[in-house]
């Protein structure tokens, strides 16, 4: 592509099969560019007119593409359940009374394997044609050489069966062993058809996490515009509960804003005048006005799906061991095949061109490589299924084959070693006060709050199931805490800074408040009438398992490294609690993704584990991405393996069922080789000077039957894994 004229650049998205191409309109046009792709082997995605943009056009030609495969694959199925049929007599050695005549006729089993082989098996001819074009060989060529020549052999045995009785064996069919190879690829090939375009779709969610209006000052009024129209240095006005739409600066005005879907941090965040606020994220409780300072692409949330896309692109594909094996083993059969039928044409015994058919084809035969197609999408197939059943989404083979190479494993902590949300830990009461007593009054002052540490505090006593007063009176300072007059006791609840200003004698508390923020908890002062009553700490708390996993992850000979925008010293407090070895904090979103490329830089493997938004670029960015069914859509579509629900022992099963599919695949390869190997010398003839054997294509056809039952049931045995 980047020798055609006019194009001055093109890469290509391997994840997402997109190509993005730089070119002179001048020089070239687009429809020049789509024939250019065409003669490469390759189909590009033309403009269709219910589509709008590019992705709303790879999801109409993504669409267009499911539904061809299952088109394909169900006339395969309906076609092949009668060729089945008919060809156990065959394969089980005795007649079937209640198979009819004309079924076994094979005329009709022509007439029904015909469309299966031409039809349904286009897909993989036209792969192997691309391939061809370019010199190499794939899975496709596997699949086209093998099934032909079982069709083929078929197609001769029924308008010609007079060859092979000339030569002294009896014409057999083989029209099942191409139609149930092709069928059961096709499902291969849906299953990964239906889990393609993820990246587009984590673009597109992206994107509808954005604000889609914005409220802004024009000429001294106050109007309501699309976000595409403000630009910077707009003034914006951001009320309660509404989405900020752009980066900028605060004016004036304060208020609490959850940032957690950008920085990870679960606990809300003051924000004043200079304060830097960013878009997409939810403000809570207060207005203010900012001044917009970064918008479109250049705003951090345009940011992070740039981040998703550079990291998307830079990932070297997978290419599966079957693959590179078929770029030896087809073109050496083939061309064994030829110098059979040569050999046994210019020196075998009259008559010589039906034996030398019947070797060539024999050879083909034996050493078709059906096991072989079968050995890696059996045991995906088996592996991810057994995945799901588990609660673990495996999103392709590619995912398995890297899992198993991983050797350091990067965790986000809020939502994914953590629970996500604020919780109180502790109730430390002061002298004279009880647990319960403490916790039921400053209960009582946030009943009906919205900030996330009022509600923690509600759930905690509600937990507890202690009796509250509704408060008669309240009042929130930004920044610092609430005052509340419940009953007859007027409450100060919030930080040191608030009780200190308001004269409330603290040092009795301060080696607990120290020791409890060293654990990463924020401590929250509780005074009643002017006289500290005691405090609580509030911290996003571990999950259960977290420890355990942890644990179990480094036996397994994993590096353990914990990656968050959260603050250091919380950071360092959870790493130290669960185990971690190695601890990151302070990163931003696209840091993150860039402390991921670092220890990718030593030559590790890296898995990457997360649950928010924030989390999409590292992983896209990092060998394997892990999402936490629990989180955003985002980061689920922009990772290869998701963890149904929010149980971190999802990430243990997931490491543990690659490295036993891959071993699987590994197995499987071995003996569809050991059958083909074994016997391809007798196939060709080797030893009919010896002692004047020669293989019946029923014995060939027997073997390569025999190699994929072997590869089947291997790969069965991951149904307990």
């Amino acid at each position: 592509m980047r020798h055609e004229p006019g194009v001055a650049a093109a890469s290509v998205n391997l994840a997402t099969e997109r190509a993005t191409v730089s070119f002179r309109p001048d020089a070239t046009s687009l429809e020049a560019l789509f024939e250019a792709i065409e003669r490469a082997g390759y189909e590009p995605i033309r403009p269709a007119p219910e589509a709008d943009g590019t992705l709303d056009r790879e999801r109409v030609a993504r669409a267009a593409d499911l539904a061809d495969v299952r088109r394909r694959f169900s006339v395969a199925a309906i076609l092949t359940v009668p060729i089945v049929v008919a060809a156990l007599p065959h394969m089980l050695g005795f007649h079937l009374a209640w198979i009819p005549a004309w079924l076994s006729d094979p005329l009709t089993q022509f007439l029904l394997a015909t469309p299966v082989q031409i039809w349904s098996g286009y897909r993989f001819y036209r792969g192997a044609w691309a391939t061809a074009r370019h010199g190499t060989t794939d899975m496709n060529t596997l699949v086209s050489v093998g099934t032909t020549a079982a069709y083929g052999y078929s197609v001769v045995a029924t308008f010609a069966p007079e060859a092979f009785v000339a030569a002294g064996l009896t014409p057999v069919l083989y029209y099942e062993t191409s139609a149930v190879l092709i069928t059961i690829i096709l499902l291969g090939r849906l299953l990964e058809a239906r889990a393609r375009g993820r990246t587009s779709e984590a673009i597109r969610a992206l994107l509808a996490l954005g604000a889609k209006q914005a409220r802004v000052l024009r000429d001294g009024s106050e109007v309501e515009i699309p976000i595409e129209a403000v630009v910077a240095g707009d003034v914006v006005l951001v009320r309660p509960g509404e989405k900020i739409p752009v980066d900028g600066v605060v004016l004036d005005g304060r208020s609490t804003v959850d940032e957690s879907m950008i920085t990870g941090e679960s606990l809300p965040v003051e924000k004043n005048a200079g304060d830097e606020v960013i878009g997409a994220i939810l403000n809570r409780t207060g207005s203010f006005r900012f001044r917009a300072t970064r918008v479109g692409s250049d705003a951090t949330l345009g940011q992070i799906v740039r981040l998703v896309e550079e990291a998307q692109v830079a990932k070297a594909p997978i290419q599966q061991l079957a693959d590179r094996v078929a770029a030896v083993f087809v073109p050496a059969v083939i061309v064994l095949a030829a110098l059979t039928f040569a050999a046994w044409w210019i020196w075998g015994p009259q008559p010589a061109f039906p034996l030398a058919l019947a070797n060539f084809i024999a050879v083909l035969i034996i050493a078709c490589p059906c096991a072989l197609g079968l050995a890696t999408p059996t045991a995906i197939m088996v592996g991810t299924g057994r995945g799901a059943e588990k609660g673990v989404l495996i999103k392709g083979g590619d995912a398995l084959e890297v899992a198993h190479q991983i050797r350091v494993i990067a965790l986000d902590k809020t939502g994914t070693l953590t629970k996500g949300t604020p919780n109180v830990t502790d109730v430390v009461p002061a002298a004279g006060w009880t647990e319960d007593a403490l916790l039921a009054i400053a209960a009582s002052a946030e009943v009906g709050s919205e900030h996330p540490l009022g509600e923690a505090i509600a759930a905690a006593a509600a937990a507890r199931a202690l009796r509250l007063t509704i408060a008669t009176a309240f009042e929130a300072i930004p920044g610092e805490g609430i005052i509340a007059q419940v009953e007859r006791s007027a409450v100060l609840l919030g930080n040191r800074k608030m009780l200190a200003d308001r004269c409330v004698v603290l040092s009795s508390l301060d080696a607990t408040a120290e020791a409890l923020s060293a654990d990463g908890k924020t401590p929250v002062y509780v005074a009643v009438d002017g006289r500290l009553a005691g405090m609580l700490a509030i911290a996003d708390t571990l999950k259960e398992e977290a420890v355990k996993v942890v644990a179990r992850l480094r036996r397994m000979g994993l590096r353990t490294v914990m990656i968050t925008g959260d603050n250091r010293r919380t950071a360092q407090a959870i790493a130290r609690a669960v185990g971690i070895d190695d601890v990151l904090a302070e990163v931003t979103p696209g840091d993150k993704a860039s402390e991921v490329k670092r220890l990718q830089s030593s030559g590790a493997r890296v898995a990457f584990v997360g649950d928010g938004i924030n989390d999409a670029p590292a992983l896209a960015q990092a060998d394997l991405g892990i999402a936490i069914g629990a989180g955003t859509d985002v980061a689920i579509e922009s990772a290869s393996i998701v963890l149904v629900g929010d149980d971190l022992r999802g990430l243990l099963t997931a490491m543990r069922l690659s490295r036993a599919t891959i071993r699987t695949i590994r197995q499987n390869l071995f003996l569809a080789f050991a059958y083909n190997v074994a016997l391809i010398p007798l196939a060709a003839g080797v030893f009919y000077l010896l002692w004047g054997w020669l293989l019946n294509p029923i014995f060939a056809g027997a073997a390569m039957a025999a190699s994929s039952v072997t590869v089947v049931a291997n790969s069965l045995r991951l149904r307990k894994a």
